[in-house]
């Protein structure tokens, strides 16, 4: 199972090199992100909302070896726990869930659990190359 870990711990992973993967849609993660994290959704916006992406394992499996170290985030933690849950059965070894995610959750009793852009940590918006979902797939 992948470790849970805070928006801090991800980053002191994320300054020890693991790489951040935020699974939301391309237009939330234009809208900001973690500095230096890369895109590749769980699901984009369809018409109806959000639809899985089927080509998320395959793109994972191309541009990220099984034995890579990858902090797993999305919104509020969700998106990110399947995700880490779909990685670790199909092998990878070094996994960490950011539970809070990128705009915060709230635990079992109702309590706030900040997340990353609101605990002050480094933010980008739009889309740096190299960390693109388009970029990601041509790894």
């Amino acid at each position: 199972m992948a470790k849970a870990v805070t928006p801090e711990e991800a980053q002191a992973l994320m300054a020890e090199g693991h790489t951040y993967v935020d699974v939301r849609s391309e237009p939330e993660f234009e809208a900001g992100h973690p500095a230096g994290a890369v895109n590749v959704p769980l699901s984009n916006m369809g018409p109806g909302g959000l639809e899985p992406n089927a080509d998320f394992m395959s793109v994972m499996e191309r541009a990220f070896p099984k034995d890579a170290k990858l902090v797993i985030g999305c919104k509020t933690g969700g998106r990110s726990r399947r995700a880490a849950a779909m990685l670790e059965a199909a092998g990878y070894a070094t996994l960490t869930d950011m539970v809070a995610g990128f705009a915060g959750a709230r635990d079992a009793f109702g309590r706030p659990n900040p997340g990353w852009s609101q605990k002050g940590l480094p933010v980008e918006t739009g889309a740096p190359p190299g960390t693109s979902y388009a970029d990601v797939k041509k790894r």
